[in-house]
């Protein structure tokens, strides 16, 4: 089906309020275009730019080497204005053709010639160079123009799965959009009809075979025009296996806006790329851990669960051996799982406002809404045009990877067991560092030239007080941020913040082409110094501060008597500490200081914990009870109850635990009663170890930890009874430890409950009763002799 939109120009006078939704390279005679395809009011439109060159940078010294070979690949050599970081001469290489610049780029390899930028895709410096970030003007008269513009779409999607066997053969595909649910199911003998799923929210259509289903998949994805495909895990497995099937059978699958076909690109670490013209594919698993939403399992049933309180129509560990029961003896039921996985990823979509934030992402960094992760990309995006206003070129990435620049500061704790503490957090710490003292890659640059107006870093880190980008990057980004907090949306503003913070990690890492460990350096030990003397000022004024970490400090309020008293405290110590680096900022640095100390939270029972079997106190782990003005809860923070890898049954008795003693009741029947009923058998359900496989059962060579033991186990067993092994790679496994060791659950077992015992309660209970006058061992001990 060839889409008539391929054919829509812009008349001579015509301008479109668009947002770019992709963009690729478009082949022509004379040489390769940009092609837009843009999501407007009026629907989807198509703009295609005039020839435009591929660009890269060489040293002036290397001009004449290059010039031997150049013509060879249509290479034409111009002289520049632009510099290095290093301040040496430039030439530019202007190249009309993808395949000569590859080919040309791949010569001066072998010759030893670096060049600069060549890594820079011709679609990004097109819109990067024109700042053109997700909303675009197009204008033409005699050439197509485009500039900066404020249009926000709303995305329409279609959200699909696929069900099939091990080898890839499809059973069916299901598809949600607008509220209604479609599934294609292989069934040639029309067991069941679209009457027998009405009542089930969706349509169920029978197909004669695998040819059908694909075609009529297709046809359906263009009659309906989404702008984005949607599903879990999709580009890994749905794309890809549609496309190699579909290859198998001699068919593409052209549900492109051009009425181009689906292409699918592999590459390392388990990367796969979709392109599809005029159409993005978001994956639901890429897209929360992009927005920094983090699940113990990122499985569709778990995070549907956590999410909704929703779980899959089947979840069992053998599901793919359900999947094909249910394809050979109850389609209709495979049909409505098919359908449920796809609604539940629209209900996550919507709840966790998914593709409002990946619109708004992009408007703030120019990444598609397709692409995953990208911090590097966005900083380049953002940062390598105004480079090029100041007369230089990026710097290459380091070839070995760039050295580690030192982490944030965390400070050795005080344990024990505190009433009202309260916790104060400097806003934004690294990106307030980063505004403050100018810290910029071309900052750097020109304050190593003209130190004598220029803020001093850290590593010999000089930086220009004049000359630089970043901190108005961050000022511009932070401004919205606050408005967007003002206006109460949560996805923007959610979206400033993942930006913004994520400029100092890419400083700091050696994937970035702007890595420096001066930058890097010059942020998190300014964090060090500023929190080492924000513990000094504030111990000066009678408080003892018991822990900091990065960016946050937390003060014991020793003669506080009440609540009231803490809050008023924690509110006078946040403003005493921002005039204090107010005034230390200007006088010894003569800059305006953007450091701000929030007073955070007020706990009224504090808890410390040590290193275990240590006196000394621990890092990144505490429990709080927060007072009622600030919603009376328990927070835990790297305790037992928050990890993945422990059982319910240790968060469980570590909650009730803590809640109990800090609330002043006694705990001492409590802790009996849970040995006693996990000795009796009664709380089996709830010993339950859980943990991923990061790679294949086999490829665990050298150590065989306990949940490898198991999914081993059970996979052998699985073959035995001539069945697929259920564990694979990125698989979870749960399993429960017994007299010989670790066993998965699904096979027969006897619990080893002395182990549970042992090293889900004891360790927990150890770490708090001795500040409470308790002990363990002298509670439990008649218990674990009667069993």
């Amino acid at each position: 089906m060839t889409n008539s939109l391929t054919s829509t120009k812009l008349n001579a006078v015509d301008e479109i309020n668009g947002f770019v939704l992709t963009s690729a390279i478009k082949r022509t005679p004379q040489g390769d275009c940009v092609e837009l395809w843009l999501v407007t009011e009026q629907g989807p439109q198509v703009v295609v730019s005039e020839p435009q060159d591929h660009v890269a940078f060489a040293s002036t010294n290397d001009k004449e080497r290059i010039a031997l070979f150049a013509k060879d690949h249509q290479v034409n050599i111009f002289d520049s204005h632009l510099k290095t970081f290093e301040q040496d001469d430039v030439v530019v290489l202007k190249c009309p053709k993808q395949r000569d610049y590859r080919q040309f780029i791949q010569r001066c390899e072998q010759h030893g010639i670096t060049l600069f930028e060549n890594d820079i895709k011709l679609t990004d410096r097109f819109l990067m160079e024109r700042f053109v970030y997700g909303s675009v003007i197009a204008k033409r008269s005699r050439t197509l123009r485009v500039k900066p513009g404020e249009f926000r779409p709303t995305l329409s999607y279609v959200s699909f799965d696929i069900e099939c066997d091990e080898d890839g053969r499809l059973f069916s595909i299901g598809c949600v959009s607008g509220g209604l649910g479609k599934v294609w199911v292989v069934d040639p003998e029309n067991t069941y009809s679209s009457e027998d799923s009405q009542s089930l929210g969706y349509e169920y259509i029978p197909v004669k075979d695998e040819r059908s289903l694909l075609a009529d998949w297709c046809e359906y994805i263009n009659a309906i025009d989404p702008d984005v495909l949607l599903g879990w895990n999709v580009k890994q497995f749905d794309c890809s296996v549609l496309e190699k099937r579909a290859s198998e059978l001699g068919l593409k699958l052209h549900i492109g806006r051009d009425g181009s076909a689906m292409q699918v690109r592999s590459g390392n670490s388990d990367q796969v790329w979709v392109e599809i013209v005029g159409r993005a594919v978001v994956d639901g698993i890429e897209s929360l851990k992009t927005m920094t939403l983090f699940f113990d399992n990122f499985s569709l049933n778990n995070v549907a669960h956590e999410l909704l309180g929703k779980e899959k129509l089947v979840h069992d560990a053998d599901q793919l051996a359900t999947i094909k029961l249910m394809f050979e003896h109850d389609k209709l039921r495979l049909a409505h799982y098919n359908y449920l996985d796809c609604q539940l990823v629209v209900e996550i979509s919507e709840h966790t406002q998914l593709l409002n934030f990946l619109v708004l992402r992009s408007c703030l960094t120019g990444l598609s809404v397709s692409r995953p992760g990208g911090s590097v990309a966005a900083f380049i995006n953002t940062y390598l045009p105004h480079v090029h206003r100041a007369g230089y070129i990026s710097p290459n990435r380091p070839s070995d990877g760039g050295l580690a620049s030192p982490g944030g500061y965390v400070m050795t704790s005080q344990p024990g067991l505190y009433e009202h503490v309260v916790l104060l957090d400097f806003k934004s710490l690294y990106p307030s560092i980063i505004r403050t003292f100018l810290i910029d890659p071309v900052g750097l640059v020109e304050g190593l030239k003209h130190p004598e107006n220029s803020i001093p870093g850290f590593k010999d880190a000089q930086f220009s007080r004049d000359s630089h980008f970043l901190p108005a990057i961050i000022d511009h980004l932070w401004k919205q941020r606050d408005q967007a907090k003002a206006d109460k949306d949560e996805p923007r503003s959610r979206a400033i913040k993942i930006i913004m913070n994520s400029f100092y990690g890419v400083l700091g890492s050696g994937g970035c082409p702007f890595y420096d460990t001066r930058l890097a350096s010059s942020i998190t030990l300014r964090g060090h110094e500023i929190m080492q003397a924000t513990k000094k000022e504030i111990e000066a004024q009678g408080y003892k501060v018991i822990y900091g970490d990065t960016d946050s400090t937390f003060v014991w309020l020793e003669h506080c008597k009440s609540n009231e008293e803490a809050i008023e405290i924690g509110n006078i110590l946040a403003e005493s500490v921002n005039q204090f680096w107010q005034q230390t900022i200007q006088s010894e640095f003569n800059t305006d200081c953007y450091l701000d100390m929030e007073f955070e939270t007020h706990f009224q029972q504090f808890f410390m914990p040590t290193i275990r079997n240590s006196e000394q106190g621990s890092k990144k782990r505490y429990v709080g009870k927060t007072s009622p003005a600030f919603g009376e809860q328990l927070v835990f923070k790297g305790m037992e109850s928050v990890r993945s890898d422990w059982t319910e049954l240790a968060k469980s008795f570590q909650t009730e635990l803590y809640q109990r003693i800090f609330n002043q009741q006694p705990v001492d029947n409590f802790i009996r009663n849970v040995v006693s009923d996990v000795l009796a058998g009664k709380r089996n359900s709830d010993l339950v170890y859980r943990k991923r496989l990061k790679k294949s059962v086999e490829s665990y060579t050298k150590t065989r930890p306990p949940h490898v033991k198991a999914a081993a186990m059970a996979n052998e067993h699985a073959v035995a009874q001539q069945k697929s092994p259920p564990y694979l790679a990125k698989t979870y496994i749960e399993y429960v430890i017994t007299p010989t060791g670790p066993f998965p659950v699904e096979l027969p077992h006897h619990i080893d409950y002395q182990h549970y015992v042992e090293k889900q309660l004891r360790p927990i209970a150890d770490s708090i009763l001795p500040h409470i006058g308790r002990s363990f061992s002298q509670l439990v001990t008649g218990q674990l002799q009667l069993f």
